[in-house]
C-alpha cells in the first residue's frame, strides 16, 4: 500500500466539486464571505496608492469586487482592473469581470503580472501554504502588495468539542471531522519564509449565532466548507453521532436567546514583494543612541552579573 503524502491534508478534488455545488445557491450562503471580503478591503484604507492590475484569488461570488466598488467613494486607494480566479468553474462563471479557473496550488500567471493580489476565505484549503505564498510573491510586481484573509485555528472550536465528545461517547474513537487551519502565531512567519517584505498578520473573530448545531452543519455544507481532511472517516457520519453532537453543542454553547454560538477566526495577512525603495532594518551597532541611555538605565556587557535590589 502506498504511503500517504504528508503534504496532502485536504482533498482538493472534493473541494472543487463542493465549490461548484455551492455556487448554485451561493446568494443564500455568502454572508460570511461578504463580511470577510469587506474587512479585507478595509485594510486598503492605509495604503495610499493605486494598483493598475489586481487579482482576486478565490473569488466565490465576486464579494471582493463588490466591496471594492462600494468603498470607492472617498478612498485613497484605487484598483483600475480586477482579474478574478477560482478553483471552481461555476464560481468563475458568476464573476462580473475577467475570470479564470485556477488552482491556488499551481497558479497559471506569469511572473510579475500583478500590482495587488487579494484572497478572501480561500487559502485555508491549500495543502502547501508556504508554496502558494511563494507563488503569490512571484506573480507580484516588485513593491506589489498581497492581502489575504483565511480561516484560522480557532475556527469552530465549539463544534470540534461537541463532535469529539459525541464521537468518543458513541463510536469509541475519534476521526478528524473539522479541518485543521493555521494559527495566528505562525502566519507572519509564513509570509517571511515566502520572501515577503514588511510582513504583518493579525486576527479577528466573527461570531455567528445559529438556531442549532445542525443548522450550522447544514450551512457549512452549503458553503462548501465541510470537512475535507484526506484521512477523514469515509461515508456519512452516523446519525446518532451528529444528533448527540448537536445536543452537547446546545448544552455547552447555548446563548440566552436559546440559539447557539459559532466562532470563525479570521487571519489577515499583509506583505509586500521586495523592492529597493522599501524601509530596511538598521545594521547592528548603527544606532545613533544607546538603548540604555534612552531607558535611563545602566548598561552591562554580556556575561556581567547584575545584582537585584
Amino acid at each position: 500500500m502506498a504511503t500517504p503524502d504528508p503534504l496532502l491534508v485536504f482533498d482538493r478534488a472534493v473541494l472543487r466539486q463542493r465549490r461548484d455545488r455551492a455556487a448554485r445557491g451561493w446568494d443564500r450562503q455568502a454572508f460570511l464571505k461578504r463580511e470577510i471580503a469587506e474587512r479585507l478591503v478595509e485594510r486598503l484604507d492605509d495604503v495610499r496608492r493605486s494598483f493598475a492590475l489586481a487579482l482576486d484569488l478565490g473569488c466565490h461570488g465576486d464579494e471582493v469586487a463588490l466591496a471594492l466598488q462600494q468603498s470607492t467613494v472617498g478612498r485613497r486607494t484605487a484598483v483600475e482592473q480586477l482579474v478574478r480566479s477560482d478553483l471552481g468553474l461555476a464560481f468563475a462563471r458568476r464573476a462580473s469581470g475577467p475570470a479564470v479557473v485556477a488552482d491556488e496550488e499551481a497558479l497559471p500567471f506569469a511572473p510579475q503580472s500583478f500590482d495587488l493580489v487579494m484572497s478572501a476565505m480561500s487559502l485555508h484549503w491549500v495543502n502547501d501554504l508556504p508554496g502558494t505564498l511563494i507563488q503569490i510573491g512571484r506573480i507580484l510586481k516588485p513593491d506589489g502588495l498581497f492581502l489575504g484573509a483565511m480561516l484560522g485555528g480557532g475556527t469552530l472550536w465549539q463544534l470540534r468539542q461537541a463532535l469529539a465528545a459525541a464521537e468518543s461517547e458513541i463510536e469509541g474513537g475519534l476521526s478528524p471531522r473539522v479541518s485543521p487551519f493555521a494559527d495566528l502565531r505562525d502566519a507572519a512567519g509564513l509570509l517571511q519564509r515566502a520572501g515577503f517584505a514588511l510582513p504583518v498578520a493579525d486576527g479577528e473573530t466573527i461570531e455567528v449565532d445559529y438556531e442549532s448545531a445542525l443548522a450550522l452543519m447544514r450551512d457549512l455544507g452549503a458553503m462548501g466548507e465541510g470537512n475535507l481532511v484526506v484521512e477523514r472517516r469515509r461515508g456519512l457520519a452516523r446519525r446518532a453521532t451528529l444528533l448527540r453532537a448537536a445536543e452537547i453543542y446546545g448544552e455547552r454553547f447555548a446563548l440566552p436567546s436559546g440559539r447557539v454560538a459559532a466562532s470563525f477566526e479570521v487571519l489577515f495577512l499583509h506583505g509586500w514583494a521586495p523592492h529597493a525603495s522599501q524601509p530596511k532594518p538598521l545594521k547592528p551597532g548603527s544606532a545613533a543612541r544607546r538603548l540604555a541611555e534612552a531607558l535611563d538605565t545602566a548598561e552591562h556587557s554580556a556575561g556581567e552579573k547584575v545584582e537585584r535590589s
